[in-house]
């Protein structure tokens, strides 16, 4: 069998592996570029624009505030934001540093943000002050002693500052009371950190620079450990598959790529915050995507040249009254990641705006973008599309044997991307990695071709809007209800974010409502992770040992 048949169906222009030499570090890359498009407007947010040359000596000054604080490389230290300028001023600070970003989802509840800043032994931590009430709750039971806050206005200049915080604070009421002693504002950090300098201290290939949060099997929220040449490596990657789609327009000037994805998320972050940044395009930041109406003011805006996005995004702007109306004649590439893209959006997508709509694949634990399809017309929708340069996947059985063309089994993927391994969690670790190959619990076949297909998932996990749901988590939770007797919980298919929660709960006092059951979600979970439907049950199904079956429900369900 060919070992990679997909290098022959790569485009024109795609290499067949990339240099993961080339840099020895992300600061490194980063010194080149802000170098090479210093003039050129980096980030943009609300109207205001940020170069790459002010994002250089921001995130320099941020890093010397860090020193200045005690910090030392090594660190870890928490982002807690929306998608703000700030953000990359933070984060390539952190890294100047030698520090290590622990993204965080601002839409977490307090108890999970303490076993995500516990686990990881953050020390520090930069906050939207809309989520610093939450970190109030749980700061004594962490390390974290050096906190700055930061408001959603703070860099957008004056008086667009003052109107956006006023907005914020006064009239939405989004900023809940707190009162953090010795915290610091991000300017303040920033004002202060000109007065010092950045230490020197060594950086190496296979330093880990960001903890990524991810599900895992067990539900326990696990650190994917990303280091420079994991990020480094992807960056290329993902550079290669878009620079032979657009050369023809660089004598045009600057790319401009709209990115409501969070930058806290690792697609956003690996494709938006260093792919696209590397060719010196300019990303049109959304703090809300569910704001629809901000992204179509976006377009009507800038000249969009590139989107990366997930199903649900698509088809809510395809569902948009104005989105027909717009100017697509600058749109060469849209990007789906984070859940399975549907036929339907594809075909419609295309079919409104001139534009392909390309699903790519990958997992946190591969930083993440594992395979692509390709950017020109012989992509095939209802695959993931072909490994990316200097990738290898492939299909093993229950034991790990390769299996052949259209044989389905285990999807395992090899490259330079592949994380380092689970903050402190050896075991788990060595469960999901072996001779380099990552098992990623998703069922699939190859066909001749190398592209590759998602059949269904192994795990039980569940996919909301491109977020992972572990059902453990949700059990935990709602089992720590008083009135509750034995709880489990499944995914059932949604047409708008491809799954949604399910529970079924055997009550321990008959006295046990819905209305109960919903607030003690709404305490200790975010969002996407609450039930939807709940259930009540006399009993639930087990095993002869007493495990629940999950499976069971799903199939009743017709899952």
């Amino acid at each position: 069998m060919d070992h990679r048949p997909w290098l022959k169906n790569y485009p024109n222009g795609v290499p067949a592996n990339v240099n993961t030499e080339a840099y020895p570090d992300i600061i490194s890359f980063f010194k080149e570029t802000v170098e090479k498009y210093k003039r050129r407007e980096a980030f943009v947010c609300m109207g205001k624009a940020i170069t790459f040359a002010q994002l250089d000596q921001k995130s320099t000054d941020f890093a010397a505030y860090l020193h200045s604080r005690g910090l030392e490389p090594g660190d870890r230290i928490a982002l807690m934001m929306p998608n703000l300028l700030q953000y990359p001023v933070a984060v390539f600070g952190v890294l100047k540093a030698g520090l290590i970003a622990v993204n965080t989802n601002p839409l977490y509840t307090a108890r999970e943000m303490k076993h995500q800043f516990v686990d990881s032994g953050c020390k520090a931590i930069v906050i939207a002050e809309n989520f610093a009430s939450k970190l109030q709750q749980i700061q004594g039971d962490t390390n974290i002693g050096v906190v700055i806050t930061t408001s959603i206005g703070e860099l957008l200049g004056f008086p667009k500052r003052m109107i956006v915080n006023f907005v914020v604070r006064r009239i939405k009421k989004m900023v809940p009371s707190f009162n953090i002693p010795n915290a610091v504002t991000f300017s303040e950090a920033l004002k202060q950190g000109k007065d010092f300098s950045i230490k020197d201290f060594q950086s190496n290939p296979d330093d880990t620079i960001i903890l990524q949060y991810t599900g895992g099997t067990t539900g326990v929220s696990k650190g994917a450990m990303l280091t420079n040449r994991n990020l480094i490596s992807n960056m290329l990657q993902v550079q290669a598959i878009l620079l032979p789609f657009l050369d023809k327009a660089k004598s045009e000037g600057q790319e401009t790529i709209i990115c409501p994805l969070p930058l806290y998320h690792i697609f956003a972050f690996s494709v938006n915050c260093l792919s696209v940044f590397s060719v010196g395009a300019r990303n049109v930041l959304i703090t809300n995507a569910r704001d629809i109406d901000s992204l179509i003011d976006a377009f009507k805006k800038y000249p969009i040249s590139l989107m990366t996005g997930l199903n649900t995004l698509f088809n809510a702007m395809l569902n948009h009254k104005e989105f027909d109306k717009l100017d697509f004649s600058k749109l060469k590439i849209t990007l789906a990641g984070g859940m399975a893209l549907q036929k339907r959006v594809a075909l419609e997508w295309k079919k409104v705006t001139g534009c392909q709509l390309t699903e790519g694949y990958g997992l946190t634990e591969s930083s993440p973008v594992a395979s692509v399809n390709p950017l020109d017309e012989t992509a095939r929708i209802g695959t993931i599309g072909l490994p990316v340069p200097s990738t290898d996947m492939r299909i093993v059985d229950e034991q790990g044997n390769p299996l052949g063309i259209d044989q389905v089994g285990e999807i395992q993927i090899k490259g330079p991307q592949i994380m380092k391994g689970y903050y402190n969690r050896p075991d788990e670790t060595n469960n999901c990695i072996s001779d380099g190959w990552l098992s990623t619990g998703d069922i699939g076949e190859m066909d001749k071709d190398g592209f590759f297909r998602i059949v269904d998932r192994k795990k039980d996990m569940i996919l909301v809007s491109g977020f992972n749901v572990y059902p453990n988590e949700v059990e935990d939770v709602i089992a720590m209800h008083p009135k509750v007797s034995e709880v489990a919980a499944i995914g059932i298919p949604d047409e708008r974010s491809t799954e949604r929660v399910k529970v079924f709960i055997v009550r321990k006092d008959n006295s046990l409502t819905r209305d109960e059951i919903e607030a003690h979600c709404k305490e200790n979970l975010t969002g996407y992770k609450r039930p939807k439907e709940i259930e009540f049950r006399e009993e639930l199904p087990k095993t002869n040992v007493g495990k629940i079956l999950r499976r069971a429900l799903k199939e009743e369900e017709g899952v």
